[in-house]
């Protein structure tokens, strides 16, 4: 980006730093030498997303980060506060459900799988060596409740690492606080101006550490319950011990205890952005997962109590747990989409999708995604455990009814997704033929060739299809969210498999629903197993480590508000490093600066430039290139980057230019409405800059879609102009940082 191998870096850590060419080092002191052009340099953040190759492991995190995204989806109504404060805590409270049922599946696994059923079983523990000293009357570990109580330090382990990742992320990743400043409480319109301008929005050290104590302490709540549950049950049956049940009794009052105390620090509190929060509230940082800690070791060792005679029998009971979940997460998600509704009729924007729902939306992707993961592994161990057996069919192992249910169901949503596949294939053939007869138009007295005009036409046509990313997420959520309906339902009725369920039914049901079971079973199984494959190709894989860095660069660029396990947040520390840079390097120097980004850049970029101290910005200009300001993120998260901020951003800017293709199906235009004072957008930048073979391109030119912005001569011309447009304050250079969608350079 710099357009030159001899580069140092100026200041930052091997993190994420400013870097320029080694002879523009000093440029400062040598203003002579710059007399009528910028001093480039680069903010490079490659490492906040795709540099350490542990990172390839946060996409087992991937239901976390996408229900943190629903809080940020709520439509834009901020006059309606205890709607927003509402839908804030209802998007908590799925979150808060989704670490249950991580940690319930890894019960699942662990406690009733393996040292339940296997190992309570004569036939499956003799087939695994490895279960062999806890198979019935072979030793210390063979009674129920000690083989519990030694299963239950996976879970709990899987539970302590979630906590270290959360707080060694924010330790690495999140803990740099932006320049601290008052609110000036007396300008005007200081109470409407957008939220990413408030001092304390890049810094959410308080809420993250209350979040990450209640999540911590309810997984270790859950697997105190799945192993009281089981213990308590015997200890209640006639010829019982009357103190190892009042000790049960004992038990499941501190369970509920507990997870009181969770829901309420959950509830109690939300994010605190008007001024940088750096309090901590150590009581319940401490104490909550300590105290939850305590409960699970209570239970084992109420668990580990000699229980002589005691032969279970069948599946660990609490098997309801996962249609209480998949029911909570339903009511939840119901209610965010009445508080969705409620808040996009107060101020309704064509441009915002699914009617204000894609909140809910996505937190249902988020469910479903989560089921799918925690179904995924309990149905392929317990195949592995049954030897190849379908599970529920008959195998001494079997995992809920639930889940396999809910494995019936993805042959239906894989349907789904297969005929808007067809919808969106169709949609790109028409918007192709339409396009056809126009691209000449663009470079008039080139020789047509059919074949490049196909490309380009269909270039563009597949690019569109950006805008229509509502009507694939819209229709998945619902059809999972009527379909998980249906399985719970018929989970709790039947108390059987779909296949067992479907006995006596007409033949083609019959057969449908055998064939959709073992199906589901294995797509189940195989959606884990893709993940972690992926997870562990990118952990080897540098290239593959980028292409999931790309991904990140969306999902992470919001602080962690609705999940602390969630992967990092890559703003709290790249959007103050960039207010830092442009406010320190101006009061010392009094320069002029452009600060360019492209795609992703484009978007920190504007968060920084927001922060910035009014005299700052004054002396800052804007240019963005393959922008998803309005595309991506004014429509998706329309209460931060909706039509009245990116207005209110251009009115406090010093000037703004934007560039766009209609080839690029990331970036587009900001479409501010007309009369708002300079414009902010070049029209269409041409793609390829040549149709056929000219003295300037001898060779085809490429089509260049996302990419290669500044190679158009128009990039350079339109810095050169922001650059003239900002008024000049000592005897230095200008300056021209910015930084790239990849996050891998800057320019």
């Amino acid at each position: 980006m710099l357009d030159d191998p001899r580069t140092t870096r100026v200041t930052g850590d091997e993190t994420a730093g400013v870097y320029r060419r080694v002879e523009d080092s000093d440029a400062e002191d040598r203003p002579q030498d710059y007399s009528g052009r910028p001093v480039p340099e680069a903010y490079v953040w490659c490492n906040l997303t795709s540099g350490n190759s542990s990172r390839a492991l946060w996409l087992l995190l991937l239901p976390f980060m996408i229900v943190n995204l629903a809080h940020w989806m709520r439509p834009a109504a901020d006059r309606r506060e205890r709607t927003v404060r509402t839908y804030g805590l209802f998007v908590r409270l799925v979150a808060l459900s989704l670490t249950v049922l991580l940690i319930a599946g890894a019960c699942e696994v662990a406690l009733d799988l393996i040292a339940w059923q296997c190992a309570g079983s004569d036939e499956c523990a003799g087939g695994s060596s490895w279960l062999g000293f806890m198979a019935p009357g072979h030793g210390w570990w063979s009674q129920p409740g000690r083989r519990l109580a030694l299963a239950a330090l996976l879970p709990a382990a899987l539970t302590g690492l979630l906590w270290y990742l959360s707080n060694r992320t924010w330790s690495a990743y999140e803990s740099q606080p932006p320049p601290e400043r008052p609110v000036d409480e007396s300008a005007p319109e200081a109470g409407n101006r957008p939220a990413l301008c408030l001092p304390g929005f890049w810094y959410g050290r308080r809420i993250v550490a209350r979040l990450r104590s209640a999540h911590t302490a309810a997984g270790f709540l859950t697997i105190a319950a799945a192993v009281t549950a089981a213990t308590a049950a015997h200890d209640r049956e006639s010829g019982g011990s009357g103190v190892l049940d009042a000790a049960g009794w004992a038990l499941l009052t501190l369970l509920v205890l507990g997870a009181i105390a969770v829901v309420f620090v959950v509830c109690h509190r939300g994010r605190s952005e008007t001024t940088v929060d750096g309090k901590l509230d150590r009581i319940t940082v401490t104490a909550l997962p300590g105290a939850a800690l305590g409960v699970l070791v209570l239970s084992v060792l109420h668990a580990g109590w000699s229980r002589p005679g005691w032969v279970p029998g069948g599946k660990l009971p609490g098997n309801q747990t996962f249609c209480v979940i998949a029911i909570g997460q339903g009511v939840l998600i119901v209610a965010m989409a009445v508080c969705a509704l409620i808040l996009y009729r107060a101020a309704p924007r064509s441009r915002t999708p699914l009617c204000g729902l894609a909140g809910p939306a996505v937190a249902m992707l988020a469910c479903g995604l989560g089921a799918v993961l925690s179904g995924g592994v309990a149905q392929r161990i317990a195949d592995w455990l049954d030897g190849g057996a379908t599970p529920g069919e008959g195998g001494t192992v079997a995992p809920p009814v639930l889940l396999s249910w809910l494995a019936t169901a993805i042959p239906a949503i894989l349907l789904v997704l297969l005929g808007l596949a067809v919808i969106f294939g169709a949609r790109v053939w028409r918007v192709r033929r339409r396009l056809l007869p126009t691209i000449m138009d663009g470079y008039p007295g080139e020789r047509p060739d059919g074949v490049r005009t196909r490309r380009i036409a269909g270039t563009i046509a597949r690019a569109g299809l950006t805008d229509s990313a509502s009507w694939l997420v819209g229709p998945v959520s619902l059809f999972i969210l009527l379909l998980g309906g249906v399985a719970v339902i018929g989970a709790w009725l039947t108390k059987k498999v779909p296949g067992r369920a479907a006995e006596g039914a007409p033949g083609v049901v019959d057969a449908a629903t055998q064939t959709a079971q073992a199906l589901g079973s294995w797509l189940m199984g195989l959606a884990f197993l893709a993940l972690v494959t992926w997870a562990r190709r990118a952990y080897r894989s540098p290239a593959a480590r980028r292409t999931i860095g790309i991904l990140w660069d969306v999902g992470t660029f919001w602080p962690r508000a609705a999940h602390p396990f969630a992967p990092p947040c890559y703003a709290e520390r790249a959007v103050p490093d960039l207010t830092w840079r442009m406010e320190t390097w101006t009061r010392k120097h009094g320069g002029r600066t452009v600060i360019s980004g492209h795609s992703q850049g484009s978007v920190l970029a504007a968060a920084a430039v927001w922060q910035l101290d009014p005299r700052t910005r004054g002396q800052v200009a804007l240019l963005t290139y393959g922008s998803p300001l309005e595309r991506l993120y004014g429509r998706w998260f329309p209460a931060y980057f909706g039509p009245a901020q990116l207005l209110a951003l251009h009115g406090e800017v010093r000037c703004w230019r934007n560039l766009w293709r209609y080839t690029d199906p990331i970036g587009g235009p900001i479409g501010l409405p007309d009369g708002t004072g300079p414009e902010v957008d070049c029209g269409a930048l041409k793609d390829p800059l040549a149709y056929g073979r000219t003295p300037e391109h001898p060779l085809p030119a490429p089509i260049l879609g996302h990419s290669e912005y500044q190679a158009d001569p128009v990039f350079a011309r339109e810095r050169a102009g922001l650059l003239a447009r900002l008024p000049e304050q000592k005897c230095s250079p200008p300056r021209h940082t910015g930084q790239s969608s990849s996050g891998r350079s800057s320019g």
